[in-house]
């Protein structure tokens, strides 16, 4: 599901919540099937306060487990694709049982999590899938034996501990969500880190031509806020600036803060962009930091529109 943007988005934005708690892997091979993974997650740290800051998601992965999340409602074949990759998976768990003579726990086996923007009566009846009185609302779990659940987006109450996991929805839930993200304090150890996500998703999709509909619903809300992830990035540099410059007395070390800070956003942007910077870019980069504020600012603010030859065309003006 890597080959449209948001699919990606999801992947790598659930790997860099999840990689505190543990080993979170993407895109990993089933053995024996043409298939991969979404995301594989496997628990290896007891650090309670990220659990608990990622709410419902960490409560999710508190076993090894199976993450697959889609854009659009799961189709019953896309659901039993991601159940026989399950499959694969417990039986390779039970073959590394028996070859370390250890005894297989079905509490132990990998649990599956099907992400879904919606899901109709049908899907959820066809599944045998229903609520349990210890989840919230909006995960619905199949038979005890599958090991498995489809978390229903939009069902999910609108509460802090349901937020990384309403900004995989669509169209107003996921809006909501993002206008509670931006609405998080500024020192929330998840705002930022979630910010650059977004921002690159922004970028991803601004770049792109013939958007459908939604993707340029999308973009435009991430417009929002990517703007926040700038005005931010560049304050946290100066906050760096004044403080470094009240530690060694002297205007410079304000100056170089700003700086350091403006020059890997730059960066971020354009590897994002283009990939790995080359020596034009890199030649771009400083072009840009010499720029007046204005003109720097309206540059990258076009550059999910702009080519590689038109971007080094306006620095070298």
């Amino acid at each position: 599901m890597t080959r449209k943007p948001h699919d990606s988005f999801a992947k790598q934005y659930l790997k860099g919540l999840l990689q505190p708690l543990g080993a979170a892997e993407t895109s990993r091979d089933v053995f024996g099937e043409m298939q991969q993974v979404d995301v594989w997650f496997a628990p290896g740290s007891t650090n309670e306060q990220t659990r608990q800051t990622l709410g419902l998601l960490g409560q999710m992965v508190a076993h090894p487990c199976l993450l697959e999340p889609f854009r659009n409602p799961a189709p019953i074949l896309e659901i039993r694709a991601c159940l026989s990759k399950l499959f694969v998976l417990q039986a390779e768990e039970h073959r590394r049982a028996r070859r370390e003579k250890q005894k297989q726990l079905e509490a132990q086996l990998p649990k599956l999590w099907i992400l879904v923007p919606t899901a109709s009566e049908s899907i959820l009846r066809g599944f045998g899938a229903e609520l349990l009185p210890e989840w919230t609302t909006g995960v619905y779990f199949l038979p005890a034996h599958f090991h498995a659940a489809l978390v229903v987006i939009h069902q999910l109450p609108v509460v802090p501990e349901t937020l990384w996991l309403r900004l995989l929805g669509r169209d107003s839930v996921q809006a909501q969500a993002m206008t509670e993200l931006l609405n998080l304090p500024p020192n929330h150890p998840l705002r930022n880190p979630v910010l650059e996500y977004l921002t690159k998703l922004q970028v991803t999709l601004r770049s792109r031509q013939n958007l459908n509909r939604e993707q340029k619903e999308l973009a435009m809300n991430l417009d929002v806020v990517y703007e926040q992830w700038r005005q931010q990035t560049l304050q946290e540099g100066r906050q760096e600036g004044r403080q470094e410059g009240r530690q060694e007395g002297r205007q410079e070390g304000r100056q170089e803060g700003r700086q350091e800070a403006l020059r890997e956003e730059i960066v971020d942007l354009l590897e994002v962009r283009f990939g790995a910077l080359d020596a034009e870019l890199s030649t771009v980069v400083e072009r840009l930091l010499q720029l007046p504020k204005r003109d720097r600012s309206q540059l990258l603010l076009q550059l999910p529109s702009l080519s590689r030859e038109e971007l080094v065309a306006a620095v070298n003006i």
